[in-house]
């Protein structure tokens, strides 16, 4: 399944939130450097959709706070 997904990084509190249309908004405390804000955002969708955080990866937006996600491909 492929979600859409907005990410803020850098933020107080982490955690995911569902948005009117389905979208995903993902708050995480990491900074958007070295891919570990991609690398947290990964491990909470995975917890929200309760699967392994391997099942889920970025199929566009690496670099850009909108991404698309697929959850459960693997």
């Amino acid at each position: 399944m492929r979600i859409s997904v907005r990410v803020t990084t850098r933020a107080k509190r982490e955690g995911v939130e569902k948005l009117v249309g389905g979208r995903l908004h993902v708050s995480v405390k990491a900074k958007a450097e070295g891919g570990a804000a991609n690398a947290r955002v990964l491990e909470l969708v995975a917890r929200h959709y309760k699967v392994q955080a391997k099942k889920v990866c970025i199929v566009r937006g690496r670099k850009s706070p909108s991404k698309i996600l697929e959850v459960g491909s693997r």
